[in-house]
């Protein structure tokens, strides 16, 4: 499986990317947040983290591959947990992912359905839905450099898990949602990585003190 693709940008169009790599030209299907970012570098090299899947009808064997692409691979991993939302497949994660991932996660995470609701083809029931179902697995994606900044790989080495834990147990001694990620934003901005949520709180209680 082609897990990333580099090339030259020859065209940007609304819901795709063409790169041509060596004699070849790929198409590339991409959401509205990653098209605005790259489409103004036509004649440019562009790397793209990229996942497979299958369109058509297998009854009838028309089946044609197809290619979905991302700027990090945090983004491409956020998509593949969004298409896990039952009844949201594919095509519809791709129409729906309008605006960057840190803040989809934040808008799952605080149980924003509203916010979700104004996404491209998502509609109440589809939201209150993505946030049942990814509601607790987002918080690593809600930490996010704000523009998918170099820090963000020292950071990754962190478990999601490990963020996961430490965010709740923040929320459990009353510290509000926007607090409990303010405070584990400043931990992986600074590059820092952490085996157990323990150690984490006890970087940010020990930075209190200091």
């Amino acid at each position: 499986m082609l897990t990333r693709i580099t090339g030259i940008v020859n065209r940007v169009l609304d819901e795709s990317v063409r790169l041509q790599v060596g004699p070849l030209e790929y198409e590339v299907l991409i959401p509205e947040f990653v098209r605005r970012q790259v489409q103004g570098k036509l004649g440019e090299e562009l790397t793209l983290h990229t996942s497979h899947y299958f369109e058509g009808n297998p009854m009838q064997g028309r089946m044609a591959p197809r290619l979905v692409g991302f700027l990090s691979e945090a983004e491409l991993e956020f998509f593949e947990l969004f298409c896990t939302v039952d009844k949201v497949g594919v095509k519809k994660a791709l129409k729906a992912l309008s605006r960057p991932v840190r803040e989809l996660a934040d808008a799952i995470q605080r149980q924003d359905s509203k916010l979700l609701t104004t996404l491209p083809g998502v509609g109440p029931a589809t939201a209150e839905q993505i946030v049942a179902t990814l509601r607790r697995k987002v918080t690593k994606f809600a930490l996010m450099p704000a523009a998918g900044g170099a820090e963000a790989g020292a950071a990754d080495a962190t478990s999601a898990d490990v963020w996961e834990t430490a965010y709740q147990a923040l929320m459990s001694v009353g510290h509000s949602a926007g607090e409990a990620r303010d405070r584990l934003d400043k931990l992986r901005q600074a590059g820092r990585t952490f085996a157990s949520a323990e150690d984490v709180l006890l970087a940010i209680y020990s930075q209190r003190t200091t």
